[in-house]
């Protein structure tokens, strides 16, 4: 038994695994004791299903997964409830010393639970749905039961005679329709963009699209409850948001609900148009460019700044609020934006030339994005963290708004904008959608959108643009050029690249750690060199986008 499953344990789960030990080996099991016990089960439950589903024919049927990756299913499921745990475990230090409220800290519990139920749910879905689809129906009804009994068992747990029997109901259909969302969007991800990730990267992207803004959802929800009933809810459900958090989200999600709007309106037009020749001249591109702008506009000006004032309070318009903010410190922050666009336009149009021109491998041209990430970030991150949360979240949005015109082809911007991106693609990309651009942002912002709070951990923000801009860099260009020896007989990845990206991370952090001294904070180097270690070797195994995985890896490993 126990050589079976050293034979199961690849580089990727070995890793997993590794981590898993080190984030467990950390927990103060007198307050999160159920809670790590459930990330064990997790862990285990989708290392079943991995080995399930890459041994069965039937699932590799019903959908197609990113050609050349494996299913990354351990490492997609155990990847976001990890982070939030470690965050957790970041706060129950706080909380021991004080410097942590109970609210916080019990909602930060509720976010685990949710991620947890999430990634639990997409596992039944995985491994039952999949594996037995002509008994799809009872075995959905099983699984969202046992999801329902868990749910049950975490709200029932922690109740006080001071909690309303409404607002548990509440949050029990939340949890309950959390799981069912996951499983409904992973389904929608991977039929609707096939070939374009791998049931791992999907995984993950479900359960951080319905977790990140399942919370922005509950807000709204905590705030109607409150409209209705004149109740105050328990800040255990909902917790004082900041502007900049509020804004992003809520834009963010009105953009990646914007296309269903769109469509909705071109059908009903199109049925319109069809009626007569005449009609269907003039609904052409234009006109569908005029409709798509005209919509885009409407909803960036007054329906998604309606929203925002009714979660948040604003007492004036969300995008005036972030001029004010923008010009608050004109010098500052106005002097970044002119760098961050000198430093844009002179790498994307050199880049893009020597693209055309040139022989350079387009993985190297690709890692010299992540040093402009690295030139353009770290200044920012030390000089103007707040802005820069703001800069993140409105370069994403600029990157869906562009995408969402490439993939609709939206005259006349639609075809430009494919060219050009296209220029930059790899095997991890595709014609339907093209996600580097948006995994290496995301990468480097969402450790720095996470530590905004109490962070007891000062390189914990730098996660992103140390694995990545720095960690990824490295080892991409020394093992390209230089490296013999490869980890594996069919990868490409070399020993030589890993121990380069290493080596540059742990001389970036021996670099930064004096500029942040003033934190107090005195960094065990035996933990960090773990950290930089177990992220510079799941860049080595792991066959899944590493853009990713590898920043919040990283980052759960710094927080401990």
């Amino acid at each position: 038994m126990a050589l079976m499953s050293l034979s199961m344990l690849n580089g990727e789960r070995a890793v997993v695994l590794l981590v898993l030990i080190r984030i467990l080996s950390s927990t103060s099991f007198s307050l999160l004791f159920i809670e790590s016990l459930a990330l064990c089960l997790l862990a285990f439950a989708a290392f079943f299903v991995e080995i399930s589903v890459e041994n069965s024919i039937n699932s590799t049927t019903k959908f197609t997964a990113r050609p050349g990756a494996s299913s990354g299913i351990l490492l997609g499921a155990v990847t976001l409830p990890a982070l939030v745990f470690s965050k957790l475990i970041q706060l129950s230090r706080g909380f021991l010393l004080a410097e942590v409220a109970l609210e916080e800290f019990q909602y930060q519990k509720f976010l685990y639970w949710t991620t947890y139920i999430s990634c639990f749910s997409v596992l039944l879905f995985l491994r039952l749905v999949i594996q037995h689809p002509s008994s799809s129906r009872f075995v959905v009804k099983c699984g969202f039961t046992f999801v329902m009994l868990g749910a049950l068992v975490y709200l029932i747990l922690p109740l006080d005679s001071s909690n309303d029997g409404l607002l548990v109901a509440l949050v029990f259909l939340w949890m309950f329709g959390h799981g069912i969302a996951a499983v409904k969007l992973i389904q929608h991800i991977l039929c609707t963009f096939p070939s374009c990730a791998s049931i791992g990267e999907a995984l993950l992207m479900t359960c951080g699209l319905t977790t990140y803004f399942g919370d922005m959802l509950r807000s709204t929800l905590v705030k109607i409850v409150q409209c209705l009933t004149s109740l105050e809810v328990h800040m255990r459900y909902s917790i004082k948001r900041s502007e900049i958090s509020t804004i992003i989200q809520g834009y963010l999600l009105g953009l990646l609900l914007f296309p269903l709007l769109f469509k909705f309106i071109v059908q009903i037009v199109g049925r319109f148009s069809s009626s007569s020749s005449y009609n269907a001249k003039i609904w052409n591109e234009s006109g569908r460019s005029v409709v798509f702008f005209t919509l885009l506009a409407v909803s960036s000006a007054a329906i998604i700044p309606l929203w925002l004032q009714f979660v948040q309070d604003f007492q004036e318009h969300p995008l005036w609020w972030v001029l004010k903010f923008v010009f608050s410190e004109p010098y500052k922050r106005l002097s970044l934006c002119i760098y961050w666009v000198g430093v844009i336009c002179v790498s994307v149009h050199r880049f893009y030339n020597i693209s055309k021109s040139s022989k350079v491998e387009r993985i190297l041209l690709r890692k010299y994005y992540h040093l402009m990430a690295v030139s353009m970030f770290v200044p920012a991150l030390i000089l103007q963290p707040n802005f820069l949360n703001l800069a993140f979240g409105a370069a994403l949005a600029a990157f869906l708004v562009l995408e969402i015109i490439r993939v609709w082809r939206i005259w006349p911007l639609g075809e430009m904008i494919h060219h050009f991106m296209n220029a930059f693609t790899d095997h991890r990309d595709s014609d339907l959608l093209i996600v580097s651009h948006f995994s290496l942002l995301l990468g480097c912002a969402l450790p720095i959108w996470i530590s905004s709070g109490f962070n007891d951990r000062p390189l914990a923000p730098f996660a992103g643009i140390l694995s990545l801009g720095i960690g990824d860099t490295m080892a991409s260009m020394v093992g390209y050029k230089y490296g013999v020896l490869r980890w594996s007989k069919t990868g490409k990845k070399t020993i030589e690249g890993t121990a380069a990206g290493i080596t540059s991370v742990m001389a970036a952090c021996s670099f930064l750690l004096p500029l942040l001294a003033s934190t107090g904070y005195i960094q065990n180097w035996t933990s960090l060199l773990l950290a930089v270690i177990a992220s510079g070797l799941l860049e080595a195994y792991t066959a899944q986008l590493d853009n990713a995985f590898i920043p919040l890896v990283f980052y759960s490993l710094l927080c401990l």
